[in-house]
């Protein structure tokens, strides 16, 4: 018999080898069908492995993480099993999980394409096949067997992959007719897979690397039940309409330019505004946590990234170093603030009683992202992170740490972001070299975050290898309008890279001491930030971020005059409007405008001319009746007050 830890902590005995499924089984009935995988003492496996000794588990169901993502690899396997029916001689790269799905990038025939028209007969085939039920088994091979294998295929692109794997480690999972290299975990059979949607077909370099053979990526979803799928439709179709790019430029924010770089965006003036209503915003909260304002430049001697260790986690993703005239002199676009500030911090000494130091930037960094990944303000060359940095002693780690989840909070209760889970992201014990600095040191790390989550309430969640390569974080996952998770706000924590600047303190001992460095971005990027928050709300941004408060609409030319009168007065009592003087009819002018997303229409005639008055209109909702000026601008002061009220308390 062996012990079975569960994640209440209650432990049952088995039998030796007994697997997820049986334990699922014994628990429930109902969890038995509903069990997709299990983890095991961490690791998560196919519910169908022999369990040979004592374990942690924990069963996964479809609404857990890595439930998800054991029902679309199983599907991608799925989907290759369709491609390979058709197109016989294909050969298949890697076929990995994503947030909305799965892809795989396959190598097909000479002379074959794959278009948006083929993948309707692929999701019939691949329905075809899940209603076979086939089991899904797991067969471990040797390196040697496996190299035969695949060279007997002439499959190259997994040649590549398993001589890359360590003999003893390698495994195979078959179901119907078609075999894969592949870790897993899988589902026990194709049976459960109901539903299916392969949503696009791209190019892909293999494995990232443009100097290799494009191949073809195609895009796919799945789910347990037909009706999830429909209602998954429902959202993408939702999801287009929110799109930021297309709301962007109906809005005017931003653009990109061929000639200015690819993933280079162009702030255009109302999204200016938009940015600098947030920094604005995120800079009065800081000063009240008493952080002070730095500005460093775009730029840095190569020599700066390697102390850091940035020139060797990013390199390869940075653009290339900057040589100047100067023989041996180099200098690298920045891809992060840290060591900048690092070095602002050893501008001059400091006692244990001047810590904390606290220093903000909206500091713009540089990575080198492939063009194939780029995607409008989610994905860029250029961004601009709402940094700061937070040196402290170490007894006040945990309450600093704890101020900055207050900051964060200020920001999604202002923003309207309700829905969101914690998740603590940790070192992978068996990937050390992923990592710099002292196994010491990230254990309190990870304890600091760990007792500070605990003692905020925070629902939280753990990930194994997620953690930052100087250290430990908590990252911030919102759900936006549609229900879609994104990553919004940071804070790590790193003993690392006081260690490689050398910064220090003098303590209350007068003896020297290193301080603890907390990262935190509480926007992140600026440009990802943006998009989001485009999509979360569809464009109709809260009164006091939206770049236009008012628009003003003169029935006709007579009354333009009026309209200037009042533009000037709303303006300089700080309420950003605009004046729509085209010479169109009023109808077509507030059209125009609802599309725009102004929140308040305010059309002017005859009628206001003479009465020193407005007539109100708000957006999506109509008619709101006359007003004064005056009564209009505390009105909108007012509203705006209520929007942010107890934020700054």
């Amino acid at each position: 018999m062996i012990k079975i830890t569960l994640p209440d902590n209650s432990i049952k005995e088995f039998p030796k080898g007994v697997t997820g499924y049986e334990i699922a089984d014994a628990i429930s009935s109902r969890l038995a069908k509903e069990v997709l995988s299990v983890s095991v003492n961490g690791e998560v496996w196919d519910l169908t492995r022999p369990i040979e000794g004592d374990a942690h588990i924990k069963l996964h169901k479809w609404d857990d993480r890595e439930g998800k993502d054991t029902f679309w690899h199983s599907s991608a396997h799925l989907m290759a099993e369709a491609i390979e029916f058709f197109y016989p001689e294909t050969k298949f790269g890697i076929g990995p999980t994503i947030d909305t799905g799965f892809y795989y990038d396959i190598d097909l025939p000479e002379g074959r394409q794959l278009s948006e028209k083929d993948l309707e007969k692929l999701e019939k085939k691949m329905l075809e096949l899940a209603r076979e039920k086939n089991d899904i088994a797991r067969r471990e091979i040797s390196k040697a067997d496996a190299i035969s294998m695949f060279s007997e295929k002439g499959d190259v692109l997994k040649l590549e992959l398993v001589n890359e794997l360590e003999d003893g480690t390698i495994t195979l999972y078959s179901q119907g007719n078609f075999t894969d290299l592949c870790r897993g975990p899988h589902l026990p059979n194709t049976g459960l897979i109901k539903a299916v949607k392969l949503t696009s077909v791209a190019g892909a370099y293999w494995r990232g690397d443009e100097k290799n053979k494009m191949l073809t990526r195609v895009y796919g979803v799945s789910f347990p039940k037909q009706k999830m799928l429909n209602e998954y439709l429902e959202m993408l179709e939702e999801a287009k309409k929110r799109d930021h790019r297309k709301i962007g430029k109906e809005m005017e924010l931003f653009t990109f330019s061929e000639a200015v770089g690819q993933g280079l965006p162009l702030w255009l003036p109302k999204g200016a505004q938009l940015r600098m209503q947030l920094e604005d915003f995120l800079k009065k909260v800081q000063r009240k946590y008493g952080y002070d304002q730095v500005i460093t430049p775009h730029i840095g001697d190569v020599r700066l990234y390697k102390t850091s260790g940035h020139y060797q986690k990013y390199g390869k993703d940075s653009f290339q170093p900057i040589k100047t005239p100067a023989e041996g002199e180099e200098y690298l676009l920045k891809p992060m603030n840290c060591p900048h500030h690092c070095e602002i911090y050893k501008a001059k000494p400091h006692s244990y009683k001047d810590l904390p130091v606290r220093m903000a930037e909206f500091g713009t960094v540089y990575r080198y992202e492939q063009s194939g990944e780029l995607h409008g303000l989610t994905r860029v060359r250029s961004f601009t992170q709402d940094d700061a940095h937070i040196f402290c002693r170490p007894d006040q780690l945990k309450d600093e740490f704890k101020k900055v989840i207050d900051i964060i909070f200020i920001i999604f209760k202002a923003l309207d972001f309700k829905d969101y889970t914690a998740q603590i992201s940790l070192r992978d014990p068996n990937t050390p070299d992923k990592y710099i600095g002292s196994p010491g040191n990230w254990d309190k790390a990870e304890q600091a975050i760990i007792e500070a989550c605990g003692e905020k309430k925070l629902n939280t969640v753990t990930e194994v290898g997620e953690a930052a390569f100087y250290g430990p974080k908590l990252d911030f996952m919102i759900k936006d309008a549609l229900g879609r998770s994104w990553q919004l706000g940071t804070i790590q924590v790193d003993y690392n890279l006081p260690e490689r600047f050398n910064l220090e303190y003098i303590g209350s001992d007068d003896q020297r001491h290193r301080p603890v460095m907390i990262h935190r971005a509480p926007f992140g990027s600026m440009e990802r930030f943006v998009a989001v928050l485009i999509e979360h709300t569809a464009g109709k941004f809260p009164l006091w971020l939206t770049p236009e408060q008012v628009v003003l609409l003169p029935i006709s030319k007579k009354y333009n005059d009026y309209a200037k009168k009042v533009l000037n007065f709303l303006n300089n009592s700080d309420i950003r409007t605009i004046i729509d003087d085209r010479n169109e009819k009023i109808g077509k002018k507030i059209r125009d405008n609802e599309l725009k997303r102004i929140p308040y229409l305010l059309i002017v005639g005859e009628k206001e001319a003479e009465t020193d008055t407005i007539s109100v209109r708000r957006q999506g909702e109509g008619d709101k009746g006359s007003m004064a000026l005056n009564e209009f601008v505390e009105f909108i002061k007012d509203a705006v007050k209520k929007q942010l009220s107890g934020l700054y308390n």
